[in-house]
């Protein structure tokens, strides 16, 4: 949630902000609403019940008369009381439902714009020369890599099998990441999977992203679509030690995600699936270290990508792509031959405050006042990074060749070579 002070000091702050997402300015001008109709309500709540209490404290000193009719107005005001607290109650859920339908301010700097409009930041890497390349697919196959038919006779459609050096290679990148993150100072972290409500609401995915989330109904539980819930709601309703700098953790799950909405699209191999492997970074942080933060995080997926000996380029993505909770987002997008086109493998956000408010996470500043942290997040490696470490690094005979740092996890093979 956004902060209700900085929206009454400067409202136009956040009306731009929702500009700049190609969204409505009404929702701020409804959290307004309902910010002034909450105050109002409490304070009349507070007033009734006030003279509750000093009309309580002279009963005690009446007789005859005026005790009479100090009982009579008490019964009125218990009457008032009662009604005046229902209706405080019911404008604190008003606010907080009002609150909820806000996004995070955009960060300045921000492109402006959709899912189109981001603004490329640098291109790095060689694009490799490759004659009539072949997809991940055709390559995984003929490596015994990955069978999406098995995939899908088993699961349905967006399934997938990942068999002998398919899996090695996943859990080898998998391992990179978290041994990159220790390195780093990360906490290696396996998470949960299944969240309560309030987890997954309290880091925004229950807004727009609602219909891309798998829930189980009998147990009020949802599949995460990223550890970034598990670890967000982590240090939920707690007050957290950064006297130190800032809490970082490195999160290893399997993630799902319905990919509604999406059919049609890329339903060919591994790129569009509803379960996946990942680690993800998660730190806490004051929020006046969140854009240092954000570009150790960048640096991290930047770092690990060359690990991996593929070209990617960087964007700045713009405003409107940038989800409820993210005020900032940067993509690594790595170059996919066979599409002739670079495709995302890696985000980081800076969420600011705006999760932490929702989850109640919060650190005690120089002078002991308990002020609420800020939280940001960071892909690290994921099964999509399958896709372009197989297609650069294929070779004619259909052969591919293995990045250094991955071949200690393929028993020491410089080289896979196709078994049919």
């Amino acid at each position: 949630m956004i902060d209700l002070r900085l929206l009454r000091e400067d409202p136009e702050l956040i009306r731009a902000s929702q500009r700049l997402r190609g969204e409505s300015t009404d929702v701020v001008d409804a959290l307004l609403r309902a910010d002034e109709e909450r105050r109002a309500a409490t304070q009349r709540f507070e007033s009734v019940r006030a003279e509750q209490k000093s009309i309580g404290k002279e009963v005690a000193k009446a007789s005859g008369d005026e005790r009479a009719a100090l009982l009579a107005r008490t019964k009125e005001l218990a009457q008032a009381v009662k009604a005046a607290e229902a209706a405080a109650g019911e404008a604190e859920q008003a606010l907080r439902r009002a609150h909820l339908a806000v996004p995070n301010v955009v960060e300045e700097g921000a492109p402006a714009g959709g899912e189109d409009d981001f603004t490329v930041l640098r291109e790095v890497g060689t694009i490799p020369e490759i004659a009539n390349p072949k997809d991940h697919l055709e390559i995984g196959e003929a490596l015994g890599a990955i069978d999406t038919e098995r995939g899908a006779k088993v699961s349905g459609s967006r399934f997938y099998f990942l068999t002998g050096v398919g899996a090695l290679l996943q859990l080898g990148m998998l391992q990179l990441a978290i041994q990159q993150a220790v390195e780093h100072g990360f906490i290696p972290s396996i998470t949960p999977t299944l969240v309560r409500p309030e987890s997954m609401e309290g880091t925004g995915f229950l807004g727009a992203h609602a219909s891309e989330i798998y829930r189980l109904e009998a147990d009020d539980l949802y599949l995460v679509g990223t550890s970034e819930v598990a670890l967000a709601a982590y240090h939920s309703n707690e007050i957290i030690d950064l006297s130190n700098g800032a809490e970082r953790f490195a999160g290893w799950s399997t993630c799902y995600r319905r990919e509604a909405g999406s059919h049609g699209k890329d339903v060919r191999g591994i790129l569009r699936v509803h379960q996946f492997d990942k680690v993800e970074m998660f730190s806490f942080c004051k929020p006046e270290d969140a854009l240092t933060e954000h570009q150790r995080l960048l640096a991290m997926e930047e770092e690990m990508l060359a690990k991996v000996e593929i070209p990617y380029r960087v964007i700045d993505v713009a405003a409107g792509d940038l989800g409820t909770s993210a005020a900032r987002k940067y993509d690594c997008e790595a170059w996919v031959p066979s599409q002739g086109r670079y495709r995302e493998v890696t985000s980081t956000s800076n969420c600011t405050t705006f999760q932490a408010r929702r989850l109640n996470i919060r650190y005690r500043d120089a002078d002991g006042k308990p002020q609420t942290a800020a939280t940001l997040n960071g892909t690290l490696a994921t099964t999509r990074w399958l896709i372009p470490i197989l297609e650069n690094h294929q070779q004619p005979d259909g052969s591919v060749r293995v990045p250094k740092a991955l071949q200690p996890f393929l028993g020491g093979r410089d080289v896979l070579e196709p078994t049919r």
